[in-house]
């Protein structure tokens, strides 16, 4: 009888995520708390760490130290190019626990699979388990993933056993490019300009930009609570920091914004609702910026 075969999705990391090496099981939500064991599966994620040990003999080269050794004339240094560190990548295979009756099923699946959706989804489960274990270790440092840090994406089927070892029968990349919404986005907050003024002292951070940004990566994750509190703190911030500029374009904007703050305040989270808000926050900051204004 031959092995069942398991759908997968496979992203490595040039960095260690967090968690330990390791299978981790997810189930559903709806079945947290005392009764989580008989939960159904959801996604099983096996992480692995594949080291990068410096080569053996590597070295900065010799420097001469001024008074060191003999009284001899120091040879002047010479030049080198020291070794770039090694880095660790971090394997994350994230499979689907249903497995498949036969290999034409898999092919199936991978022959008409949208990479862009399932490289989504499973960034979202992988996003799911970091921020899990930054809650269990109290750890700030740990931070989510998005599909363009990934130095490889793969997607594929294997056997249980294959898998768990982060290996597979087979596999192929999936291509990932930035989509053209966050291109035009980047391209309107002029992000080299702004670096440069806020590493000059020409302008400053602004609170309600992170927690515009903080607001944003919650809403993204589905933790409407977190959003909310974000959001309704960042609207209040615009409000003032915004508010004391001397650019009259933005007044018509700050309007909408005082709007949509005295309306968040008054009703349970909702995910459109604060999308859209986010949104037009996001939308005034990048009118901030587009046209090369900083605060006077």
């Amino acid at each position: 009888m031959s092995e069942r075969l398991f759908l997968f999705l496979q992203l490595e990391f040039p960095w260690k995520l967090g968690p330990p090496d390791g299978r981790y099981l997810l189930r559903t939500r709806e079945a947290a708390g005392p009764e989580a064991e008989t939960g159904e599966p959801e996604h099983v994620v096996v992480l692995g760490t594949l080291g990068a040990p410096r080569r053996a003999g590597a070295t900065l080269g010799a420097i001469a130290l001024p008074g060191a050794g003999s009284r001899r004339r120091a040879r002047r240094p010479r030049e080198t190019t020291p070794d770039p560190a090694p880095v660790t990548t971090t394997r994350a295979t994230v499979i689907d626990p249903v497995s498949v009756s036969a290999e034409r099923q898999a092919q199936a699946w991978l022959a008409e699979i949208d990479s862009e959706r399932e490289t989504r989804a499973a960034v979202a489960v992988l996003n799911r388990v970091l921020f899990a274990h930054r809650i269990a270790t109290a750890n700030p440092h740990v931070h989510e993933l998005a599909p363009a840090q990934a130095l490889v994406i793969r997607a594929g089927w294997g056997e249980g056993e294959q898998l768990a070892d982060g290996l597979w029968q087979y596999a192929r990349e999936l291509p990932w490019s930035t989509p053209s919404s966050a291109k035009r986005r980047a391209a309107a907050l002029r992000p080299q300009e702004r670096l440069a003024e806020l590493l000059g002292a020409r302008d400053e951070e602004l609170l309600c930009e992170e927690l515009a940004l903080r607001a944003r990566l919650d809403l993204d994750h589905e933790r409407l609570q977190h959003a909310a509190i974000e959001l309704d703190a960042a609207l209040g911030a615009a409000l003032g920091e915004l508010g004391g500029e001397a650019n009259p374009a933005l007044a018509p904007r700050l309007d909408e914004l005082r709007a949509l703050h005295a309306g968040a305040r008054e009703a349970e989270p909702d995910e459109a609702d604060l999308r859209h808000a986010l949104e037009r926050l996001e939308a005034a900051l990048r009118a901030r910026t587009a046209g090369g204004f900083t605060r006077s």
